[in-house]
Order: C-alpha cells, then structure tokens, then sequence
C-alpha cells in the first residue's frame, strides 16, 4: 500500500489531469434575500439533507434543500461545438443535467440552456425522468453528446436536459446544472456515468479525483477539482485513508465524535459519515443536535444556529476519528460569519445510514480544513490538512 501513496505524492499532473477552477459566488439564500423573498420562505424550503441518500423505486431522489447554502461551482461544455455551462460537482449524486432549451420556465430562461439543435454531435432519446426535489419535481430528456473537460473529451455521454424548473429555488441558483461524481449504483440505470465513460474512454490517468477549497474564497478562485490525479501543493502532512463503507456514495465510518476534550460516545456503535461536495455545511444526525447545540451554547433562530462573534475563539473544537485517527474542525471553520452575523454551520438529519448507524454528512465547511481524495480503484476516500 506504500507505493500507491508514494505513486500519488509524486504524481505530475500532466496528460489526462485536468484542473478545474472552481469559482464561490453567492448563496442562494443570499440571492434570494437581495432579490426581497421574504425569510420565511426560506425557512420553509428547510428540509432534511439525509433524504437525498434514501434510495427508492424513483429512477433519482436528491433534494436540493442542501444546496440553498452551495455556491461553489466550475464549468464543463457540452457538444460539438461547445456550450458551456456553470455545474456543481457533486460526489452526493451521480447523475449529470442541465437546463435546456426544451424547458421555457423562468428559472430555466435565467441560465445557460443547451440547444441540441445546434450540437452536431447531439443524438436524442425518447427517455425522461424525474430529480424529486423537497420543494419541487424537475423533469429532464435524456440525450447523449460530447462533454468537455478542458482537455478532457467525453464522447457520447449521456446527461439530462432540463424539461420545467420550478422558479424558487432554481431561478436563484449561481450554477446552471449538476454533475455528480458518486458511484454508479445511484445512477440512472443502463447508462454510464461520466466517470465511468471517463475511465472507459481512457481520459483520465488514475482511477481517482481530489477537491480542494479555499479558506480565503473569491468569485474567481473558490478551489480546485482535480480529475485524474492529486496535487501536493494543496495539502501539507500525510494522507489519512477510510475504506468505503457502501459503493453507493462516498460513504465511510466514523469512530467518535468530540467536543473539545470530551468524547460524546455518540458512535460507539459506529457512525457513518458521507463525503459530500454537493452539501455546504456540517450535518449531524438529529438525534444528536439537541445535546450538540448545547455543548456549545447555541440557539436558533431565523438566521440558523447563531452566536456571539467575539465568543467564538474560546468555542470548542470539534473533532471526529476516523480510522484511528482524530480530524479536528476548530471554531474558525465550522462558524460562518455574514455581514456581522455569525452561526453556526450545521443542519440535522433524521436519516440513518442503510444498516441502522447515525448518518453524518461531512460537506463543503468540513472540506475546507480538508483536501478530500476519492479513490475510485481502491473504494477509498483520503484527508489531508488542506494547504
């Protein structure tokens, strides 16, 4: 196992490594807020982020109450010649969608729109499904075509165009579309993901993809998602590998879980945790919120979990062990501050892991501390202290 590490450390990043800038822009609650909807309307979009793992008869079920606080997002292109659009890379879903010209609705007319009728290489199907959302169905076509990567060339993928997008929230999204990164078994059956095509068509020089977020983001540099290989310059320290529980989502086990110097016991018998770009904050399974929201002194309000700013250096750090080892999250990463406002970024779910354990979805405020490597070939997802 040591040389596969050595191999990553020194990998170059060269042919079939691409780098793709990801750029912060604002939250939607943010939009939705200077565009004057009411906050409690916000308020009832909440729902719980847990459901977007259930996995039912429905051909995809991902709500996107989770991505009301995304806004980190890059571009790929789409046929021949390119359209380009804005997606979030998502390793909660494994599906890829964009709006398209099919779709008339506003939400649809405010973003970019693929034509297939402008695309050369586009070829159509008579197939359509349904992304059940919390608030809201989105029906998509199915059609294959070219998807670019900057040097990365897919052919004949198959992605989802838009049919109707409901105007709240997606109207105010900052990113066009979706494309997911988790494994195969949530994906629309019969068809390959991207990855796999990726794979298959040999575009990438490992069997892996790594994330890095910026701690200071702009809009023109948010992070970096890496398709095809790692980069040691982001991370400082060794690499701390957790085995995939469930080839489903990136999904690994989690050991304890400590506030400060004090272990919670809360995982004794064991916790699974999902490694989720597609999710902005910290969920903590909801059994345990209460008891969590008072250890550290918090209370909700409209604003979320807030507290006061100048009490937050002397908050606990947070810490969960995983294979071993303990992953701290100090008070600096995981409280959110917003014009003088500072919560506390965390959510709940009452949505169990498939075999009973609590469910903890680690997403974009945990992987801010951490470089995240998703290691297709050896079902693994590796930790660094992000650079």
């Amino acid at each position: 196992m040591q040389w596969l590490v050595l191999a990553l450390l020194c990998l170059r990043l060269g042919e079939g490594v691409v780098r793709i800038p990801l750029r912060k822009g604002k939250s939607v609650r943010e939009v939705m807020r200077e565009k004057g909807v009411p906050e409690g309307f916000l308020n009832q979009l909440r729902g719980d982020p847990g459901r977007k793992y259930q996995l039912s008869n429905a051909v995809a079920y991902e709500p996107l109450t989770n991505y009301l606080d995304s806004f980190y997002f890059g571009e790929i292109s789409i046929g021949t010649p390119p359209q380009n659009f804005l997606v979030l890379f998502d390793t909660g879903s494994a599906n890829l969608w964009v709006p398209s010209t099919y779709c008339r609705t506003p939400a649809c007319a405010n973003h970019a729109r693929f034509n297939p009728s402008l695309s050369s290489t586009f070829s159509g199907t008579n197939v359509s499904y349904p992304l059940y959302y919390g608030f809201g169905d989105l029906s998509v076509a199915l059609g294959y075509d070219t998807v670019t990567i900057q040097n990365i060339v897919v052919r004949n993928q198959e992605f989802g165009l838009s049919l109707d997008e409901p105007s709240r929230p997606f109207y105010y999204l900052n990113f066009d579309g979706i494309l997911g990164l988790s494994y195969p078994g949530v994906g629309i059956r019969g068809y390959n993901t991207l990855v796999q095509n990726m794979l298959q068509q040999s575009q990438l020089t490992e069997p892996i993809f790594s994330f890095y977020y910026s701690r200071n983001p702009t809009y023109s540099y948010g992070g970096e998602v890496i398709l095809g290989g790692v980069d040691p310059h982001l991370y400082s320290g060794e690499v701390l590998w957790a085995p995939v529980v469930q080839e489903l989502y990136w999904k690994i086990g989690i050991e304890e879980f400590s506030i400060g110097p004090s272990a919670t016991s809360w995982c004794s018998q064991g916790c699974h945790g999902i490694v989720d770009t597609g999710t902005f904050l910290l969920t903590v399974p909801g059994q345990f919120m209460s008891a969590f929201l008072q250890a550290l002194g918090v209370e909700e309000s409209d604003y979320g979990f807030v507290v006061d700013c100048n009490n937050v250096p002397s908050m606990p750090t947070l810490y969960f062990t995983i294979s071993g080892a303990q992953l701290p999250l100090p008070p600096s990463v995981y409280v959110l501050k917003n014009d003088g406002i500072c919560t506390v970024g965390v959510e709940s779910t009452y949505v169990l892991s498939a075999s009973g354990q609590p469910l903890w979805i680690l997403g974009n405020l945990f992987l801010r501390q951490y470089y995240s490597i998703f290691d297709i070939a050896n079902n693994r997802v590796g930790f660094a202290l992000s650079a």
